[in-house]
């Protein structure tokens, strides 16, 4: 069985969410209920996933492991496919969740003194441009990964949601909202979300 520590809307909900796709037991720790979870990961963030002896971190590294370890729709079984399922991840948490990651970053450092609205807007511009990317790739598949959900897919939902929690007006497209859409409406993005608001 796994423990998942996470923090409420943070990147740890694609974590559980893909659990639960994978149909893999597991107790849910919200940080914010023990304080510092340093002496598991001396990073102190989430995800971080505990399965008996081993304490797994980084979101991308978990994902992966997950998908690696239980075979399901989520992993291609040929290389190529692998490959650029592996590129969709490491796009959602290398480059898309680090430009979110900006907004938080400007959020800590704003006072009233010194607004940070425009760098607030270049951020938000920039996190514009690479939804762009993705709604040129659903142009011609409803998914990331073509046909089916990806777990790229699910982490991007996640990061998605993080900003209305800014002021700033992030585009997205038709075909990456309609993306959205459908995986915020798979039972396990809604079971995920229900079991973080009632361990709060």
């Amino acid at each position: 069985m796994y423990t998942l520590y996470y923090l409420p809307g943070a990147c740890s909900l694609a974590t559980q969410i893909i659990l639960r796709e994978l149909d893999q037991p597991f107790e849910l720790i919200n940080k914010m209920t023990v304080g510092s979870i340093s002496e598991v990961n001396p990073v102190n963030s989430v995800p971080t996933l505990l399965h008996n002896e081993s304490v797994l971190t980084e979101g991308a590294a978990i994902m992966w492991h997950l998908l690696n370890t239980y075979p399901s729709p989520f992993m291609p079984t040929d290389t190529d496919n692998q490959q650029k399922a592996l590129t969709d991840i490491m796009f959602a948490n290398a480059t898309m969740h680090p430009a979110y990651g900006r907004l938080f970053f400007l959020n800590q450092h704003a006072t009233e003194s010194e607004p940070l609205f425009p760098l607030f807007s270049a951020a938000a511009q920039e996190i514009s441009r690479l939804w762009h990317i993705v709604e040129l790739r659903l142009q011609s598949q409803p998914y990331l990964g073509g046909d089916e959900v990806s777990a790229a897919d699910i982490m991007l939902t996640v990061y998605a949601q993080w900003g209305a929690l800014f002021p700033v007006d992030i585009q997205l497209g038709p075909n990456t909202q309609a993306m959205l859409a459908r995986v915020q409406s798979r039972p396990s993005f809604i079971a995920s979300v229900n079991a973080e608001q009632q361990n709060n």
